[in-house]
């Protein structure tokens, strides 16, 4: 099993509603759980990340501050994808919510530019994931 070096942990308020999102929607698979503690580990193509749910007011949680959603703000992860238009085709089944629609951008790299098909969308809690698909080089 792979298991990524940098792995975040984000602080949801409902653990179910989270895993309904991310494994639901986005296509995450629950490598190990402890539902005791409202805790999961996920994994999509060797993004992962972990969840765990944590009250507003729990003194042994890991804030920093006081707690305010939307949570994560100043943050975006990105993660690529194989096919990131199949996660917008569920999303918009569901209809959510979109923060960037999808759409096709390229970034200088040096004297090149590499492609990317992405877009953004908040998770239950306001994290701010964008996923996308590598177009190549040029």
């Amino acid at each position: 099993m792979f298991y990524a070096k940098l792995v975040p942990e984000l602080a949801c308020s409902d653990l179910q509603s989270s895993l309904a999102f991310y494994a639901g929607l986005c296509g995450f698979s629950v490598l190990y759980d402890r539902p005791e503690d409202g805790f999961a580990y996920l994994d999509l193509e060797q993004n992962q990340i972990m969840l765990d749910e944590t009250a507003e007011d729990d003194e042994t949680a890991w804030w920093t501050a006081a707690p305010e959603k939307p949570y994560g703000r100043g943050i975006n992860l990105q993660m690529e994808v194989s096919n990131a238009d199949a996660i917008v085709s569920r999303l918009e089944g569901a209809d959510w919510p979109f923060y960037l629609a999808i759409e096709d951008k390229w970034y200088r790299e040096g004297d090149m530019e590499t492609g990317n098909r992405q877009f953004a969308v908040q998770d239950p809690d306001g994290y701010l994931l964008r996923f996308f698909t590598h177009l190549g080089k040029r």
